[in-house]
């Protein structure tokens, strides 16, 4: 249960972030934030399953940090 609720909340924060930067997702946030989260070396990207795992983490921790 706990964890469906850290999901939706995930998916909430990350719908929230999309819509404060107008749905640029190709803009200088997002390209940033893929940077900073995977590195710029395309050799080296992790699996799709992966990546999104850490953006669903990523979500998460931004809805925690929003609360504190």
């Amino acid at each position: 249960m706990r964890v469906c609720v850290e999901i939706i909340d995930a998916l909430w924060q990350l719908t929230r972030l999309t819509i404060l930067s107008r749905g640029r997702m190709c803009g200088r946030y997002w390209h940033w934030r893929m940077e900073t989260a995977f590195g710029s070396d395309a050799t080296r990207m992790p699996t799709r399953w992966h990546r999104l795992r850490a953006t669903i983490r990523f979500g998460h921790w931004v809805g925690r940090m929003r609360r504190l």
